[in-house]
């Protein structure tokens, strides 16, 4: 017998679509700072003419490393949260089936009798 309890599937539906989208713009942020925040050497300054440039050179290297792994830290939990949401939906929808054919919904006749 049920405890009262009902799952929204057309919410978790509406999880799994921005759970998927928001992945989608990780990815877009994974590239670009990946291949659009590299700064060489050179850009600061030829042959690195002043004392400093080498330790901002390797502080850029630093937070860009920070930043990417970031990204993909945040990037992979958003993927396992949507596997897993999507995995509960469809054991909900699998239990809302077999419901309705305990019930009679699946198993009677096109004129509403039931099989015998």
């Amino acid at each position: 017998m049920s405890n009262g309890m009902r799952v929204d599937l057309s919410a978790l539906d509406e999880v799994i679509r921005k759970l998927w989208t928001l992945l989608d713009d990780m990815d877009k942020a994974g590239q670009t700072s990946r291949y659009n925040t590299e700064i060489t050497m050179a850009a600061f300054g030829n042959n690195c003419t002043f004392l400093e440039a080498g330790d901002l050179f390797s502080a850029h290297k630093e937070a860009k490393s920070d930043l990417e792994g970031a990204i993909k830290g945040l990037h992979d939990l958003i993927d396992r949260f949507g596997k897993s949401t999507s995995k509960v939906k469809d054991k909900y929808t699998e239990q809302e089936y077999a419901n309705k054919n305990q019930m009679g919904g699946g198993g009677g006749s096109s004129d509403g009798e039931f099989a015998r």
